[in-house]
């Protein structure tokens, strides 16, 4: 009989050798009692591929080995499929894993999926495409592309992430004007970021407010204020130390609806670490019910 699990891996990602990634995965779920189909995926593939690959093959339910970001992608691809995603999280900050009470060791990720137990969720969707945890415009996607620059030049480090970081928002010019409505309340604005959260636990973490709005099934939608680049620099700061205060550091809008349109006809988008080119106007939706994931039977 085959296997009714496809395993969506990066062979790539990490410092582990690919093979020794499979083979570890393999063995987990062997331990707790299945037999799977491993689905790697390298540099330049997509993992979207192999999620379409895996369901032509007739596998029930797909599991992502992977940080955020991969996880973001396959969910997409799994949004109103009825498939079920399992999550192996091997991410560095694995928020989306956490939020949702999943283990982070390997062993007893793979029970979890083997148990069957699922739970369904809401997603959240900019311009047709899905993120879990946050979506962004302005000065965040700036930074996480100038970082991968510096992580090709001087390699993966905390000292490049920070470095590109600082140097980023010392240069960065580009504030947004933009027309911003969140569920009927429209304003203009300008404003060097605006962040919208899916993830309660992740703006836990980083000790922002908002984790009201996202458990009532809103989106908390932050919006830096107008301010030279010293002053982004230090609002910055705030945040990174847990010390952020709403009015002065951001302002807070919660809702189901949120459409931006910007002076720009086309921005680059974060959405879950990833970064693309979209379109304005950039509308934010709530999917409801659009996919089902394995989560512990305790709850």
């Amino acid at each position: 009989m085959e296997p009714e699990i496809c395993v969506i891996v990066n062979t790539t990602a990490g410092k582990q050798d690919g093979a020794e990634r499979i083979e570890a995965i393999r063995n987990a779920f062997r331990r707790a009692g299945a037999e799977v189909d491993m689905c790697p995926f390298g540099r330049g593939e997509d993992a979207c591929d192999a999620v379409r690959g895996a369901l032509a093959r007739g596998r029930f339910a797909v599991v992502v080995a992977g940080g955020d970001g991969t996880v973001s992608a396959v969910a997409g691809s799994l949004a109103g499929t009825g498939h079920p995603m399992g999550v192996l999280p091997f991410g560095t900050f694995n928020y989306f894993a956490r939020s949702i009470g999943l283990p982070e060791e390997l062993d007893e990720a793979a029970r979890v999926i083997v148990a069957g137990h699922t739970r369904t969720l809401d997603l959240g969707e900019v311009n047709g495409r899905v993120f879990l945890n946050n979506a962004s415009l302005g000065a965040y996607p700036t930074i996480l592309d100038q970082r991968e620059r510096f992580y090709r030049r001087w390699g993966r480090s905390q000292i490049a992430a920070y470095w590109s970081m600082l140097v980023t928002l010392l240069r960065f010019r580009r504030d947004l004007r933009v027309t911003m409505d969140v569920d009927g309340d429209r304003r203009h604005l300008r404003t060097p970021l605006i962040f919208v959260a899916k993830n309660a636990g992740q703006l836990e973490a980083v000790g922002l407010e908002g984790g009201d709005c996202v458990r009532s099934g809103r989106f908390a939608v932050f919006v830096a204020p107008d301010a030279g680049r010293l002053a982004l620099l230090l609002h910055t700061l705030r945040v990174g130390l847990g010390l952020a205060e709403p009015g002065e550091d951001f302002e807070l809008f919660c809702g189901r609806d949120v459409r931006v349109e910007t002076a720009s006809s086309r921005r680059l988008v974060a959405r879950d670490g990833e970064r693309e080119q979209m379109d304005s106007p950039f509308v934010f939706r709530l999917l409801p019910g659009a996919l089902d994931i394995f989560v512990p039977a305790e709850g």
